[in-house]
């Protein structure tokens, strides 16, 4: 049996680090000379699936087919916040996921050359009981929409488990706090032509993802994983089609080393609309082949299938805003929602 013993601060508290650190972001590059004008181009959104037992691999932050201008800097703060909560059984296996996860992960990419790229990203975690479950009970009854047993749980608490075959393979019953994998990311672009009133970009982009978060408290899978993707896109004036599709490699880690799978394949399409100059609204689709096996279980052996809705504020000096809702198509495969919020910027 693998325990995972926890202890750590609370998701209220990181609300307000979050908070605090955008405004440390905007009075950190506000006011950098030469900054240009918003930018106009429909990019994805930068969301993960945030299962707990997912969310700890090297799945891609889709960044789009562009690529940094050379001797340009991209900076990102992105915010996830997640609610989970599932129930699942079998004859052999039983699992529990109830709780949230908040994940604050700081991106830069940096423009080397006029077709090469390359960054890191660094995520902080937090696992906890959280917040959300009487607003998601009270959603769900507002607009007739089934509770899942959210009802009859105890609300905010955490309860990550998983058992098969009588044997405990995951207890998670207390909070955790802490730095995540570190991860390395490049990027080369391979079209970018503009003509006929479009514009199309084709981009090859990889992520080597090292074991730096505690696997023990779910930062974190104790393995190193590699991802390469193809990412395209094709804008028509105010009207935007993005995409990618990619293969990911895990080394054995920590968790359930005995069923996970090391080869997954991942995708995403995205449809956004600048509706104004400062106003674009998307929709997106993120997929994954399963990251277990030999389980009977949707929460372990079935793809997952996210969409998430929303859209972006293009603000000027090279500001833009990503606001998107998360709910999981492929049901239990992720969380039942997540909440994204990004802040980037060029200079």
């Amino acid at each position: 049996m693998r325990n995972y013993p926890l202890a750590g601060r609370s998701l209220r508290t990181c609300r307000s680090n979050m908070a605090g650190l955008i405004i440390v972001f905007a009075l950190l590059f506000g006011n950098t000379p030469g900054a240009r004008g918003a930018s106009g181009d429909i990019t994805p959104f930068q969301v993960q699936n945030q299962s707990p037992l997912v969310q700890i691999y090297g799945l891609p932050r889709d960044t789009g087919a562009e690529i940094v201008p050379s001797g340009a800097v991209q900076m990102a703060l992105l915010q996830d916040l997640a609610s989970n909560y599932t129930v699942g059984s079998s004859r052999r296996e039983q699992i529990t996921l109830d709780g949230e996860t908040y994940r604050l992960t700081v991106v830069a990419r940096y423009g080397f050359s006029p077709r090469g790229e390359i960054g890191v990203e660094l995520p902080y975690l937090v696992q906890g009981g959280g917040f959300l479950d009487s607003f998601i009970i009270d959603w769900h009854n507002t607009f007739g929409l089934p509770q899942g047993g959210r009802t009859t749980a105890l609300r905010n608490r955490l309860n990550y488990s998983y058992r098969k075959d009588g044997v405990s393979l995951l207890q998670m019953d207390h909070g955790s706090s802490g730095i995540g994998d570190l991860a390395v990311t490049g990027g080369y672009r391979l079209v970018d032509d503009t003509g006929n009133g479009h514009h199309d970009r084709l981009a090859l982009k990889g992520k080597l993802k090292l074991p730096t978060g505690d696997s023990t408290t779910l930062a974190g899978s104790g393995g190193v994983d590699a991802l390469l993707q193809l990412c395209g896109s094709r804008q028509w004036g105010t009207v935007g089609l993005y995409g990618s599709v990619g293969g990911l490699v895990m080394a054995p880690g920590d968790l359930l080393g005995d069923q996970h799978n090391p080869l997954a394949a991942t995708g995403s399409l995205g449809f956004g609309w600048l509706a104004t100059p400062l106003i674009s609204l998307k929709i997106q689709l993120n997929g994954t082949t399963p990251l277990y096996r030999d389980s009977s279980l949707a929460e372990l052996s079935s793809p997952s299938l996210m969409l998430t809705m929303g859209g972006a504020l293009h603000l000027p000096d090279n500001y833009l805003l990503d606001i998107g809702v998360v709910e999981d198509v492929a049901v239990a495969t992720a969380p039942d929602v997540s909440f994204h919020l990004g802040v980037s910027r060029r200079f």
